[in-house]
């Protein structure tokens, strides 16, 4: 019995090692995983691979969510507080996140601006927020040469989110054939809502109805099983897609 729940340690040892080498994490992480192989992998687990998993993603958006419904300005007040009292770039960059929230995106553009000038310019976290301002104020190629080396130096950082964000700088660059490429590829790897739903606002721009109904009742089926916190949190692409929707009717009427 020791020794098969050595054995198991070391398999989880090595697909945390997997992992590691995969996302391209520091190589000091191989040599804590193999030398402790069970607290190496549980500090591994909770450091490294559950903050960037979808697991963790989605109950901080229920979090969000949550404190959003009751009090909608509190975190863009108290991010405005916290830049005054300590003008730092973490501070910053809270702000910008919070502007970039409720659809001030000139503005979180500005604040991301600051920040790429600032010593954590090569951030992944400051450079993915800050492509997501520029996505929003139709900045593509600035966008764009964001999120292609974040995408290529950290496959694992928000995947599906990077991928959405290139794929609608390339429907906004009107560049429709990398676009689909872009949006099929996301929907095959992630199969998520957001990436059917953008990939439909793409497709009824772009009068490709066929596959924009496609995808729009799989959608359908999808948001009848939501709650109202999945609602919530799905409910920017999802007006979205109405509008894409709505504009597409009007067009071919």
């Amino acid at each position: 019995m020791p020794f098969a729940g050595l054995s198991l340690h070391v398999v989880i040892a090595v697909l945390c090692a997997i992992h590691a080498v995969r996302s391209r994490q520091q190589m000091y992480w191989l040599f804590i995983l193999f030398a402790f192989p069970l607290l190496g992998s549980l500090v591994y687990f909770f450091a490294i691979y559950l903050p960037n998993s979808r697991m963790e993603r989605g109950a901080m958006k229920a979090v969000s969510a949550a404190v959003k419904a009751l009090d909608p300005g509190r975190e863009l007040r108290e991010a405005r507080a916290a830049l005054e009292d300590a003008p730092t770039a973490q501070n910053q960059m809270r702000l910008a996140a919070a502007l970039l929230e409720i659809g001030e995106a000139e503005e979180a553009a500005r604040q991301y601006q600051s920040c790429l000038r600032g010593p954590f310019a090569a951030d992944p976290d400051i450079r993915l927020g800050a492509a997501r301002a520029w996505v929003e104020c139709q900045r593509y190629d600035e966008a764009l040469a964001l999120l292609q080396p974040l995408q290529s130096d950290r496959p694992e950082f928000h995947a599906e989110t990077v991928s959405l964000l290139i794929a609608r700088c390339y429907a906004g660059s009107s560049r429709s054939a990398e676009a689909r490429g872009a949006f099929e590829a996301a929907l095959t790897k992630f199969d998520t809502y957001g990436c059917k739903a953008e990939y439909a606002v793409w497709a009824y721009a772009t009068g490709d109805l066929a596959m924009a109904e496609r995808l729009w009742q799989e959608l359908e089926k999808i948001s009848a099983r939501w709650n109202p916190l999945t609602r919530e949190l799905n409910g920017p692409v999802a007006r979205r897609l109405a509008a894409a929707r709505a504009l597409a009717g009007q067009r071919n009427s």
